[in-house]
């Protein structure tokens, strides 16, 4: 899956990209749903990992090196085994890929709403301006170095 890559629009072939659009909306939505099976996957197994632990140290607590059980001490041993951590882990992984994926659904929404403002734009015959046309895909190039350089100053501020 390439986000980046997909989403980008080519003003020249506007009937391309409305034939396109259909697909890789169908495309992204069910790599997020997949994303989403996994995401709720993992919580389940982090969930899983919790309450196997909770009934081991309840079994066994000076394994454990708990003197005295409480839920509350039970809860703090449970998050400092190394077994929760890495399901934990696992699982905020697999929350971050789906928001990602769910992200790129909504932009390929936005995605059809800059089809129909160009397809509108060019019934309108914006584009077929004066002798010299605009090259619109350069001037968007240079707006997307300038943006990309004041994120950069953003960015490295943030740093120092």
């Amino acid at each position: 899956m390439n986000y980046e890559q997909d989403i980008r629009i080519d003003e020249d072939a506007l009937d391309m990209e409305w034939l396109d659009q259909p697909t890789l909306f169908l495309k992204y939505s069910r790599h997020s749903a997949l994303l989403e099976k996994e995401k709720d996957e993992s919580k389940e197994r982090l969930e899983f990992v919790k309450a196997e632990l909770d009934r081991k140290i309840r079994l066994d607590p000076a394994k454990f090196d708990v003197e005295k059980i409480t839920d509350k001490v039970v809860e703090n041993t449970i998050i400092l085994q190394l077994e929760y951590k890495q399901a934990s882990e696992q699982f905020i992984q697999a929350k971050f890929e789906w928001m990602t994926a769910r992200g790129a659904v909504d932009a390929y929404n936005q995605r059809k709403e800059a089809l129909e403002n160009l397809a509108r734009l060019h019934g309108q015959n914006y584009f077929a301006g004066p002798k010299v046309p605009r090259n619109i895909h350069e001037e968007r190039e240079a707006k997307q170095k300038k943006m990309n350089v004041t994120i950069g100053r953003k960015i490295i501020g943030r740093t120092r």
